[in-house]
């Protein structure tokens, strides 16, 4: 499980007209073991947000911690290490390999890794998503509900410590969309990760323990 510290992030990007600021000093704690969703308008900066959470962009200014140690300030490459070992992404796209099969796509990550019993813990991680039927159909021949359980499966087959989902049901219906918030949810009890999802869906939201809203650059805690 992680915790999770974010102390004045600011982030800016360059322009012809001078630099915008997507995000004016957040301020988060998200406990261990916690699930929380960020809520905000089309182009306030939460996916943004999200990826400076999980080293995937670096602040132009304040701290992100995990556990304690300091994130934003490592090197790239002890950072690409970082992210590998402790931090899972879903994202709304499901950026699954066209080429491989199912079970091939949740091993890749582990095969990068150069570890042992890449394919045994992907079956596993496959059944616990509702997949393991479907280990050797290839993406296009799977619904968009389960390309989405099988990158979760993906982001989940290295038990990372901290889950981001970055509008997981944004391009599913609401029967899918549901179903994978209960998958969702149900492995967040069984394997205790960290959780921060972001979504447009207020019904989605309020699956979770706390929501956030980001708007002008500030987050705010919109409910408890």
């Amino acid at each position: 499980m992680s915790e999770v510290r974010l102390e004045g992030v600011v982030k800016r990007y360059p322009s012809p007209d001078g630099e915008i600021e997507v995000l004016g000093g957040v301020d988060l704690a998200v406990g261990k073991g916690e699930a929380v969703s960020i809520m905000g308008p089309s182009g306030s900066g939460k996916t943004t947000l999200l990826h400076i959470i999980g080293t995937l962009l670096r602040p132009t200014s304040g701290r992100v911690s995990l556990n304690g140690q300091e994130i934003s300030s490592m090197g790239e490459g002890e950072l690409a290490l970082f992210r590998n070992r402790k931090i899972g992404f879903v994202f709304q796209f499901h950026h699954l390999l066209p080429e491989f099969t199912v079970l091939e796509n949740v091993m890749m990550p582990l095969i990068i890794r150069g570890e042992r019993g890449a394919e045994e813990r992907a079956r596993r991680v496959l059944e616990m998503v509702g997949m393991g039927h479907r280990l050797k159909f290839k993406p296009a021949q799977l619904s968009g509900g389960e390309k989405q359980r099988v990158a979760l499966a993906r982001a989940l087959v290295n038990s990372p410590s901290l889950l981001l989902a970055d509008e997981p049901t944004g391009n599913l219906d609401w029967k899918s969309s549901s179903q994978l918030m209960d998958i969702l949810a149900r492995l967040h009890r069984q394997l205790g990760f960290t959780l921060i999802i972001v979504t447009h869906n207020r019904e989605i939201a309020e699956k979770w323990g706390k929501i956030y809203l980001l708007e002008r650059g500030k987050l705010r805690c919109c409910t408890d």
